[in-house]
């Protein structure tokens, strides 16, 4: 946390400045994850210099299941807009008012609500638009150290951006159920977007994304707007 802060102090004066959004939509998944059947609310800050290093955070609170909330803090550094490297620090509370994984100052191992994630990006060429995502817990709650990577490809069709995506897990983890292991496919879809005119001055961006997770043969439609 006070690397964070000295950072984004050290880089006010050659800042690109904050970034502040929410998106809304019909439910959360991650990952292949689902979070509940329940509208969830996604607010996101961030503060980005010009020189590739970016500070923010990113949440996700469920609006009917009052036990769920997720609180997200990042670090991230990009290279020539190619390749990322980062930590995030998710942060889920259990939902007990009287749980101490709760308090979000406990950073015992054992007891902590905090995961730790390194994460590394390849982003992608106009003439490949082709992504990597590899990210990989290693402190925290995750008691198996959880390895998630994603290959993704990007396009447009028409008005339509839009991605198709397969990820995956191996070994133990978070992202399988009790007593699974080995590779897993866990994250297969497409996900699209569009921005639908509202008035000559203003876009409302919309986005859906078709989403099977083979390991839990299961399968989530999620659509919302970006604010």
């Amino acid at each position: 946390m006070i690397l964070i802060m000295v950072l984004c102090i050290q880089s006010m004066s050659q800042a690109q400045g904050f970034n502040v959004g929410a998106d809304v939509f019909n439910r959360y998944v991650w990952r292949g994850m689902d979070f509940g059947n329940s509208p969830s609310i996604q607010p996101t800050l961030s503060y980005e210099t010009d020189f590739g290093l970016e500070i923010g955070y990113w949440g996700a609170y469920s609006t009917t299941l009052v036990n769920y909330q997720e609180t997200d803090l990042y670090l991230s550094y990009t290279i020539s807009d190619i390749v990322s490297v980062g930590v995030t620090d998710y942060f889920f509370p259990d939902g007990n008012a009287t749980s101490i994984q709760n308090n979000y100052f406990e950073y015992d191992e054992d007891k902590t609500g905090h995961i730790f994630e390194a994460n590394l990006g390849f982003n992608g060429l106009e003439n490949f638009p082709v992504y990597l995502s590899l990210n990989y817990n290693f402190w925290g709650a995750d008691n198996d150290n959880s390895f998630y990577g994603e290959i993704g490809y990007e396009g447009t069709a028409g008005n339509y951006d839009y991605t198709v995506f397969v990820g995956a897990t191996s070994g133990e983890g978070i992202y399988l159920p009790d007593g699974s292991d080995g590779f897993s496919v866990v994250n297969l879809g497409l996900s699209a977007s569009k921005k639908i005119p509202i008035t000559e001055q203003f876009a409302l961006p919309v986005s859906g994304s078709l989403i099977f997770n083979p390991q839990a043969e299961n399968i989530f439609l999620v659509i919302g707007i970006s604010l």
